[in-house]
């Protein structure tokens, strides 16, 4: 059975039977861990590999790992400062600022690899103008130039791991200040504007590291009149034209309230498909999951499949080797001792 367009989550520490269920339906291709998900290493790898076991090919896994306050696994891994502190030391020394963000790359891919998992939804490539609610310091700095070296200089460590790199949130999110969980931002620059934020992406897909996309749920107003993951245009002219992009692009939760007024579950699980979006999340409402898989069961889109298969992880190192490793105890060293500092403000 291959993988269908819906990435959906699970309520507990293990598969219920309503669970295995849902997840054996055509149009799911995926599930997505959060806190709730996780009790311990044993756990999660446990959890993992009963997700993995039910299809083959297997169910993508992914779980939003970029460290700082978007980290869902804590006890037993490495407590991941905010990216703004490499954007620090990279303003401090390039050269010092380039190697932690491929050392934090490798260190969250290796550790989540270890337990299975394929994909952390990571690099947040959201240029910091310090605007919004949601980005704040998980943006690696305000610069374009910066961000995109340090973009592309993680997801090489993500690689070097075995992960593939997933950019957010196209075409950006960092110019706003609503949060898109709870209402749908409006932003308003002119396209020439909104070019800086496109630069993280332009490079890494240039450079050949950036495996998929995910979009915010953000309207562009002088642009288009619908949200990114609803725009053909977004996708179509601007990601797969413009910038030649044929990796797979993600729409985000469309669970989230920003999405609320185009529709039922299924009607916006289309919306965003026929846009151009491979894959789409479904989370933390389990009917409408079920509405999105009962209106996908038939979908199917070659090209969509070959993107999505090309993320499954590769290689995994066992945990006892992993932690033993010289790499692991001086990454491990760093940002344990970065997570620690108190949060001062990036210098741009």
């Amino acid at each position: 059975m291959s993988l269908g367009p819906v990435m959906l989550d699970i309520e507990g520490l293990a598969l219920s039977p309503a669970d295995r269920d849902l997840l054996r339906e055509p149009a799911v291709g995926g599930v997505i861990l959060f806190s709730r998900n996780f009790q311990s290493v044993d756990q999660v790898t446990d959890l993992v590999s009963e997700i993995r076991a039910l299809r083959s090919p297997p169910l993508l896994v992914a779980v939003d790992h970029e460290g700082g306050r978007v980290q869902r696994f804590r006890e037993g891994f490495t407590v991941m400062p905010p990216m703004r502190h490499i954007g620090r030391e990279y303003d401090r020394d390039r050269e010092s600022g380039l190697a932690a963000a491929r050392q934090a790359g490798w260190l969250i891919a290796s550790e989540l690899r270890a337990v299975g998992i394929d994909l952390c939804f990571a690099p947040c490539v959201d240029l910091d103008w310090g605007i919004s609610e949601i980005i704040g310091n998980r943006s690696f700095h305000r610069k374009p130039d910066v961000v995109s070296e340090l973009a592309e200089a993680f997801a090489r460590g993500l690689r070097s791991a075995g992960m593939a790199a997933v950019a957010k949130h196209f075409p950006g999110h960092g110019a706003v200040v609503a949060d898109s969980h709870l209402r749908l931002p409006v932003d308003r620059r002119g396209y020439g504007l909104i070019l800086d934020d496109m630069r993280p992406y332009e490079r890494m897909m240039n450079t050949g590291v950036l495996a998929g996309v995910m979009l915010a749920h953000i309207i562009y107003w002088e642009i288009d009149n619908m949200p990114a993951g609803f725009s053909a245009y977004w996708i179509q002219r601007e990601l797969r034209s413009r910038l030649g992009f044929g990796g797979a692009v993600f729409c985000d939760d469309l669970s989230m309230k920003a999405t609320a007024s185009y529709g039922s579950m299924a009607e916006r699980a289309r919306l965003s498909l026929d846009a151009g979006c491979d894959m789409i999340l479904v989370c933390n409402d389990r009917d409408a999951a079920h509405q999105a898989v009962d209106a996908l069961n038939d979908y199917s889109n070659p090209l969509s499949l070959v993107r999505l298969a090309r993320l499954h992880g590769t290689g995994q190192m066992l945990r006892e080797s992993l932690l033993a490793s010289d790499e692991w105890q001086e990454a491990n060293t760093l940002f344990a001792k970065w997570s620690a500092r108190p949060e001062l403000e990036l210098n741009a």
